[in-house]
């Protein structure tokens, strides 16, 4: 059972995600709270995953975040908005959210979308992915850090890096590689751990930076 913790100021949207969940087969909402409630919500229940409301009227999404990932063995936390261009999303996602997704998610989408999570894997709204990459495209491209740590990676950690990027869980990517879910395992480790980041998302965002998401350019080998 994947446990859940909705985390939200708005009676309605914890309704909602609550009674969609606990639909769901193998998936759980263990509470549904306002985000002043959230750092006990997580000590006492420990859930796997939250759903964390990014703007909330009595704490900040981002700050509630920060306090999630000092946690000794903090959950994933995908954050939730009703904007499809939110502000934030650069900051939450370099702090540590494993996610973005717009409450008007599809509730059809949804169960896929926690289970994806809770394997490790990386959940953003298309929406939110053209942010990102519009951000990353105002900055210049390449970054040379980014590259440098990007070339210090193997060809086949390469390959885990730009699947971890499409926001592929463990169990996807070795399908796509025709690797044992263990051995994913240990290559997302070894990338983590070389791209000096703490999580996947992170990982994207440096692999981005790097270009090594960027398709080839019109002439360039295939």
């Amino acid at each position: 059972m994947i446990r859940v913790l909705v985390v939200d100021d708005e009676a309605l949207v914890r309704t909602g995600f609550t009674h969609i969940l606990n639909a769901s087969d193998g998936i759980g909402a263990v509470a549904a709270v306002p985000g002043g409630q959230a750092l006990q919500a997580v000590r006492e229940l420990s859930p796997d995953v939250v759903l964390l409301d990014i703007r909330m009227p009595d704490v900040d999404g981002l700050t509630v975040l920060a306090e999630l990932r000092r946690l000794p063995d903090p959950p994933v936390v995908a954050m939730l908005t009703t904007f499809d261009t939110d502000e934030y999303v650069e900051a939450a996602l370099r702090s540590g959210a494993a996610g973005f997704l717009l409450k008007d998610t599809d509730p059809e989408q949804l169960p896929y979308l926690i289970r994806t999570l809770a394997e490790g894997g990386t959940v953003l709204s298309s929406q939110v992915i053209r942010t990102v990459v519009d951000s990353f495209l105002d900055q210049g491209g390449r970054e040379p850090y980014a590259v440098r740590l990007v070339d210090r990676l193997s060809g086949r950690e390469r390959a885990v890096l730009a699947l971890m990027a499409e926001g592929l869980s463990n169990t996807d990517i070795g399908d796509r590689l025709h690797l044992s879910t263990g051995t994913v395992k240990g290559h997302v480790s070894v990338v983590l751990e070389k791209l000096r980041v703490d999580n996947r998302v992170q990982a994207a965002l440096v692999a981005e930076r790097a270009g090594l998401l960027r398709p080839p350019e019109d002439g360039a080998d295939r």
